[in-house]
C-alpha cells in the first residue's frame, strides 16, 4: 500500500461490499475521501458543491429558527454538517441504512464526523429511510409520528436511478403522499440528484407540493476539464 493510497476501512453489507478511501490527490493537490458500494463511486470530498447546496437551498425555504431537519443519507457527512452550520437548525436527525457508516463518523474516521457527533442538536438514527418514509412513525424511533420543517435525501443517483429496488416506490405519488405527511404545513422536501431535471419526475412532485422545482448546480470540474452539474428538487408540503 503507497502512502498516497489508504483503504481506511472495508465491510460486506446488506446492501453490498462498501469502502472507506483516503487519497492524495495531485491533480488538486490535498487529501482526498472516497466511498465506494462494490464498483460503484457514492460519494467523494473532491466536490461537495451541490452536497452543501442541498441543504442550504431547502433551509431558505423556510421562515424563522428552531428548525426540526431530517437527513437522509450520512456519507461523508457534507450535507448533514451544512445543517449544523445554520444557528436556525434546533435539531437535527441523520437517517442511515448502513451502521458502518455511522460508526466511520462516530470514531473520526471521517473528517466530518467529530463536529456532527459532538453536536448536542445531531442524533443519528439506523435505519432504512425508505422504510420510515413510508410508515405512520416516521423518522424518530424515540418521538413516532413526530413532524420535520425540512426532509432533505441525498441517497440514490436519482429518482430514476436507485441503489437498491426497494427504494423506487418512493418515487411513486403514493410514496411521496406518504413523506409529506411527515413535514410540518409548510415544510420542505429537498432531494439531490445527479441526472439533469427530469420534467416527469417533477410533474409528479406537483401533485404533492407546491412550489416544486429543479434547481441545476454547477461546479467546476477538473478532471474532466469543464463544469458538472446535479440537479436539487425542492417542494412545499401545503399549508
Amino acid at each position: 500500500m503507497s502512502a498516497r493510497f489508504e483503504e481506511l476501512d472495508w465491510r460486506k453489507t446488506r446492501l453490498g461490499e462498501i469502502s472507506l478511501r483516503r487519497r492524495w490527490d495531485p491533480t488538486f493537490d490535498k487529501e482526498v475521501y472516497e466511498v465506494k458500494l462494490d464498483d460503484d463511486f457514492l460519494m467523494s470530498s473532491l466536490f461537495t458543491v451541490a452536497e452543501i447546496e442541498l441543504t442550504e437551498l431547502a433551509l431558505a425555504e423556510l421562515p424563522g429558527n428552531g428548525l426540526d431537519v431530517v437527513v437522509g443519507g450520512l456519507g461523508l457527512g457534507y450535507t448533514a454538517q451544512a445543517v449544523l452550520d445554520s444557528p436556525r437548525a434546533q435539531s437535527l436527525l441523520i437517517v442511515e441504512a448502513l451502521g458502518e457508516v455511522i460508526e466511520w463518523h462516530q470514531s473520526g474516521l471521517i473528517p466530518a464526523g467529530k463536529s456532527l457527533t459532538a453536536d448536542p442538536r445531531c442524533r443519528y438514527v439506523h435505519g432504512d429511510f425508505f422504510a420510515m418514509a413510508a410508515s405512520s412513525e416516521g423518522f424518530d424511533p424515540e418521538a413516532p409520528a413526530r413532524l420535520f420543517h425540512a426532509v432533505i435525501l441525498d441517497v440514490d443517483h436519482s429518482p430514476r436511478h436507485v441503489l437498491h429496488p426497494s427504494h423506487a416506490a418512493f418515487y411513486d405519488p403514493a410514496g411521496t403522499l406518504k413523506l409529506a405527511g411527515h413535514l410540518h404545513p409548510g415544510g420542505i422536501f429537498a432531494l439531490w440528484s445527479n441526472d439533469p431535471p427530469d420534467d416527469d419526475y417533477l410533474a409528479l412532485l406537483g401533485g404533492v407540493f407546491t412550489e416544486v422545482r429543479a434547481e441545476v448546480v454547477s461546479f467546476d470540474n477538473p478532471l474532466q476539464g469543464r463544469d458538472s452539474t446535479n440537479t436539487v428538487y425542492l417542494g412545499r408540503k401545503p399549508r
